[in-house]
């Protein structure tokens, strides 16, 4: 790091007014800035003094976010392993088989299954990076404003909400619309009211339906038609429920099932929001409140029942265990910039937001995971919920001193 500070001290000069490569100095200040930090200091009163940074934030969401990283490695290439060894084959074909071939497709392998999965997530979350980067790189030389280490948060949670077999180029277009349309166009890092990981999701959601849903995405293996348990609860014969299903409880906690890469495992999740909590980045408000109004809403269903839809059957523990419900609690949810800031809003919001992933849920079979338009919806109405707390905050002051 001595050596970094050093180097860019002796380029500096160059990059400065006068210097052969000013045209340059926004290129080079948003990269002294990302590497080694911001050069920004106040210079009147009040002067806000606080350890925990733009870049601490950051780097301390992306810790947050390795158990979900390890477990999305490891269960894609699990599951892919284990459908292989269950259709009799050796390993798949094409270039990932032929860099197997030495390590072999045994499910029972830990090195297997990381080697297996790095092949599908690594080039996704490539991708990813660097096209968000080079989007978040243009516009900040445009408005000179520093690198920020936003878009390294932002790349990893939209790689992780991806399910395996999603075409690479899909990848870059998805990330290249979140960040153009739901962030920079609103001015960049804290400005955006909407999260651009979950936008960019739901634009390919969208526009490309057949590789973001349907039975044929979720394990990285050709021909293999494999539903998630949300899809096999919304098409089980009615009074079934979870005795559809061919998991336990236990393997939906941990995430040895389908789903999308990062989203599979509460387990992981929850030590995601242990190390968020601590830290005081992510608002427990946002999760209590969303865990509070899922469960509320899971409940009501379950009590209410239906003898045509199976999905009212599922209990409340199972709800919280399937689909994206744990971390988009955990990380979505939670997200600083989208979220309200008034204690009162972000009750509010997390109850919104765990009510209306289960209403979807359960009252649409047809779109059996809700939690992504929940948290998208509760974004569009954060700004809504701080007004009126804060109105009603001046109006009770009024009250009491005349």
């Amino acid at each position: 790091m001595k050596l970094l500070e050093k180097l860019f001290d002796r380029l500096a000069p160059h990059f400065e007014k006068g210097g052969r490569l000013h045209r340059w100095y926004p290129l080079f200040e948003a990269t002294d800035s990302f590497l080694l930090g911001s050069g920004e200091r106040t210079v009147a009163a009040p002067h806000i003094r606080d350890a925990m940074d733009l870049k601490r934030i950051m780097v301390s969401v992306i810790v947050a976010l390795l158990p979900c990283v390890i477990m999305a490695i490891w269960n894609t290439g699990y599951q892919a392993n284990h459908a292989i060894q269950a259709m009799g084959l050796s390993c798949p074909a094409g270039w990932r088989g032929d860099l197997l071939a030495q390590i072999g497709c045994n499910p029972d392998s830990l090195l297997s299954n990381l080697a297996h999965g790095a092949l599908y997530f690594v080039p996704i979350y490539l991708v990813s990076l660097v096209v968000g980067g080079f989007w978040e790189c243009v516009f900040n030389i445009i408005r000179g404003h520093e690198m920020s280490e936003a878009f390294l948060v932002t790349s990893l949670l939209f790689a992780l909400i991806l399910p395996p077999t999603i075409p690479l180029w899909q990848v870059a277009l998805g990330i290249s619309f979140g960040v153009i349309f739901a962030k920079e166009a609103f001015g960049g890092v804290g400005l955006n009211f909407m999260n651009p990981a979950l936008a960019a999701r739901a634009f390919i959601f969208f526009a490309y339906p057949a590789q973001m849903s349907g039975d044929s995405v979720w394990t990285a293996v050709d021909g293999l038609s494999s539903a998630t348990a949300l899809t096999r609860l919304a098409t089980a014969a009615p009074g079934q429920g979870i005795s559809s299903l061919d998991i336990s409880w236990w393997q939906a906690f941990v995430g040895t099932i389908p789903g999308s890469m990062g989203e599979t495992s509460t387990l992981a999740c929850l030590i995601g929001a242990a190390a968020l909590l601590v830290v005081g980045i992510a608002s427990w408000r946002v999760m209590l409140g969303m865990l509070l109004g899922g469960i509320g809403c899971s409940l009501l269903f379950l009590m209410v029942g239906s003898a045509t839809n199976p999905m009212y059957a599922i209990p409340p523990h199972w709800h919280l265990v399937l689909g994206g419900f744990a971390f988009g609690l955990v990380f979505m949810a939670t997200d600083p910039v989208t979220a309200p800031h008034t204690t009162t809003g972000k009750w509010i919001y997390g109850v919104l937001i765990g009510v209306l992933a289960i209403l979807i849920r359960v009252a649409n079979p047809g779109f059996p995971e809700g939690v992504m338009l929940a948290i998208l919806l509760g974004n569009v109405f954060a700004p809504l919920f701080d007004y009126f707390v804060e109105q009603a905050n001046i109006k009770r002051r009024m009250l009491r001193h005349g």
